[in-house]
């Protein structure tokens, strides 16, 4: 399918010039390059991110604050041939959403997940989330944010995530080729996206375009040591020019929570389980 396919008719309103424009390209070639737009549907949550459902012409269901991942879990086991991709955003993600995005590292439930993460609330006008840098000062931190960000790639990475990756909007091309690698993954896919907020976090742009490096091909992304130290590298904070590696930083082949949950093995409802039910209330007279 030509990446022309998924366009929609859908009046865009994301800011002109926005970030997200370059996730959607990205997004759109990469799918139509591995033609799975007919077996493919898509999870959104709320926030910027959220509007690339109006903007995908594909199976997609439009989610609540931070449930990306239990809709986009629920979606594979009801259909596991199903090719599924979960956006998030990072305060969609890693606030409201964080005791999911650890659980689908643990299970390695077998689904893709794509966050745009522009270290704040952007929809709402500018509130600090778990990845804003320390010192921020935005609609509800006037003062200036004073904890330290969240490192995403590391915390999925001691969760149990088996394809960890981080992308940057504008470098499409080489996003593009990282979504196709992590739809490919058998297991837990997550690509932390840098996506600049040009309205309510544009000072990061060029700090980003300056600093930001690939990951070198000699990286052994199946070395789970060398991928937390290179995770490490930087901090999500912008005190020091400290250089940002994207790229691949670990793949592992792993058993997916599909392939383990016996009920797949065979459909629940063809299971005769001889349930009694005069016996069972009886039990409670």
């Amino acid at each position: 399918m030509k990446k022309e396919a998924l366009l929609t008719k859908e009046k865009n309103t994301w800011c002109s010039g926005c970030t997200n424009f370059a996730v959607l390209r990205a997004v759109k070639e990469a799918i139509s390059e591995l033609r799975l737009a007919k077996n493919t549907s898509i999870v959104t949550g709320i926030g910027c991110h959220a509007k690339i459902y109006d903007y995908l012409n594909l199976r997609a269901f439009y989610g609540l604050h931070g449930r990306v991942l239990p809709i986009a879990f629920g979606v594979k086991l009801g259909n596991p041939d199903l090719n599924v991709i979960g956006f998030g955003g990072d305060g969609d993600t890693y606030a409201e959403g964080m005791e999911h995005f650890v659980h689908n590292c643990r299970y390695n439930a077998d689904l893709t997940m794509l966050v745009h993460n522009n270290q704040v609330f952007s929809l709402t006008t500018g509130q600090f989330t778990p990845t804003t840098e320390k010192g921020f000062k935005g609609a509800s931190s006037p003062l200036g944010v004073n904890e330290i960000p969240l490192n995403p790639l590391v915390l999925a990475l001691a969760a149990g995530a088996t394809f960890v990756a981080r992308g940057y909007a504008l470098e499409t091309s080489h996003l593009k080729e990282l979504i196709k690698q992590a739809i490919s993954h058998k297991g837990f896919a997550f690509i932390d996206i840098l996506q600049p907020c040009i309205m309510y976090h544009k000072h990061s742009i060029p700090f980003l375009n300056r600093n930001v490096y690939k990951i070198s091909q000699s990286h052994k992304k199946e070395h789970f040591g060398q991928a937390m130290e290179k995770a490490r590298e930087w901090d999500y904070s912008y005190e020091k020019d400290s250089k940002v590696p994207i790229g691949v930083f670990y793949q592992s082949d792993r058993s997916s929570f599909q392939t383990q949950w016996t009920q797949l093995k065979r459909p629940w409802h063809e299971i005769d389980r001889k349930i009694n039910l005069s016996n069972i209330v009886g039990e409670f007279k």
